[in-house]
């Protein structure tokens, strides 16, 4: 088996490539905009906690629907391809940013804020200058959390007609073809392994330079 993943690799590489340029374009697409909309959310409520409850109870919901199930409510509103694709993984990839971005916010010592408030700082400043540097530790946990569940269901999107790495998945349990569904599954797992790894090397690097400031 291991040698017939091998050959397929080699005897398919520009499908697998392209495959895998589609994968990398949807999964960033959906990373960016979970990113956005998860940061502002997050920091939203924890300027306004009394939304905290509401905002983590939608979202917890959201969370729970299996993937094909969000998937087959969405195509009736999105239709098929890549728009219903990405909604759906940012649906996903927005509760780990909210989430760590409000615990890293709250869990800030309240001293720290109080002494750059009492120096003159105005919320912006203080937001931007003490609490998100602060929370960074928090937060990128979150993300690189987001980044590997997003490539990671990234590869069911072809069910609905979306391209990735998940079309060859697709096709191998269409043709009953073991082998190119083995090779598209072992490319995910690797894609999401090696950009966790590139992030954990990015993580210690911000984290370390913050210490030494």
């Amino acid at each position: 088996m291991f040698k017939e993943i091998i050959d397929i690799f080699a005897v398919r590489s520009d499908f697998f490539l392209q495959l895998i340029q589609q994968h990398i374009y949807l999964s960033s697409v959906a990373i960016m905009i979970s990113l956005i909309i998860g940061m502002l959310v997050g920091i939203l409520i924890s300027k306004n906690t009394f939304l905290a409850p509401a905002i983590f109870s939608i979202t917890n919901i959201m969370y729970t629907f299996p993937t094909i199930a969000l998937f087959g409510f969405l195509i009736p509103i999105t239709g098929i391809g890549d728009k219903t694709a990405i909604i759906a993984l940012v649906i996903y990839g927005m509760l780990p940013i909210i989430r760590n971005v409000y615990i890293g916010i709250k869990n800030i010592n309240s001293s720290v804020i109080e002494a750059a408030v009492g120096m003159g700082s105005t919320p912006l400043q203080v937001l931007l200058l003490i609490e998100l540097p602060l929370a960074l530790p928090v937060i990128f946990a979150g993300f690189r959390n987001m980044v590997v569940m997003t490539i990671s269901i990234a590869g069911i999107a072809s069910f609905i007609g979306s391209g990735g790495i998940g079309v060859a998945i697709y096709r191998g349990i269409a043709m009953s073809n073991a082998t190119l569904t083995l090779a598209g599954s072992i490319l995910i797992a690797v894609l999401a392994v090696g950009v966790d790894g590139i992030l954990n090397v990015v993580e210690k690097y911000l984290i370390g330079r913050w210490n030494r400031l």
